[in-house]
């Protein structure tokens, strides 16, 4: 069995600014070349109190960067008496994709992060590529195989100064349109909310397939 057979891929995440706040959405599903390997993985995860990411590629490398920048992000505030900003974040994980993507492995460390947040400079919306580049978006991004349906989606309908509750149904109609045509994003999807009240999950659903008789 070759390498690349035995990694978790395949994917579709969503990140949109509104108005009001970020959203952030994404399938369930992981893949290992043609086979299902979980239904219901978690690809939405919160980092520190003002700040979520939305993770694809190589499962393990991925799950290994959010543990590390949640531990850097709260031995920053700790240090400093403040909450980082998002831009520094940004930065950091970059940072770790960098190094990360260039250290020997006989299973290439693959990882990219769309990163939403919101600090005392207002709400930011990072994608930080495979590569450790990082790029400041001011209006949507998505990641992983689907990410050619969403963005068939976004390029259409996406309005400057949506609001969040706009921006959640708009990443619902993003994630479908890759659970439709994309054989690697499915399972369902979660959808996350970035304001000033906090990171909200504002949606949580699976997909049940199964045909019984």
């Amino acid at each position: 069995m070759e390498t690349k057979d035995i990694v978790k891929k395949g994917t579709t995440t969503v990140g949109i600014v509104c108005s009001d706040g970020i959203i952030l959405a994404a399938d369930k599903r992981a893949t290992a070349g043609n086979y299902i390997v979980t239904k219901q993985v978690k690809k939405i995860y919160q980092i520190a109190d003002n700040a979520s990411v939305t993770m694809a590629g190589t499962v393990s490398d991925a799950q290994l960067m959010v543990k590390l920048i949640k531990a850097e992000t709260a031995l920053k505030k700790m240090r400093t008496g403040r909450q980082p900003l998002i831009k520094e974040v940004a930065n950091l994980l970059g940072t770790l994709v960098y190094s990360n993507i260039r250290k020997m492995s006989m299973i290439p460390g693959i990882s990219h992060f769309v990163m939403g947040g919101f600090d005392e400079t207002g709400y930011h919306l990072y994608d930080i590529f495979a590569d450790g580049s990082v790029t400041l978006c001011d209006d949507f991004i998505s990641s992983g195989s689907g990410s050619v349906m969403a963005y068939g989606v976004l390029e259409t309908l996406y309005k400057k100064g949506i609001s969040v509750e706009e921006g959640a149904k708009l990443a619902v109609k993003c994630i479908n349109a890759a659970l439709q045509r994309d054989s690697a994003s499915g399972g369902g999807m979660d959808v996350v909310a970035i304001t000033k009240g906090g990171i909200k999950t504002v949606l949580d659903k699976e997909l049940n397939q199964k045909i019984e008789f």
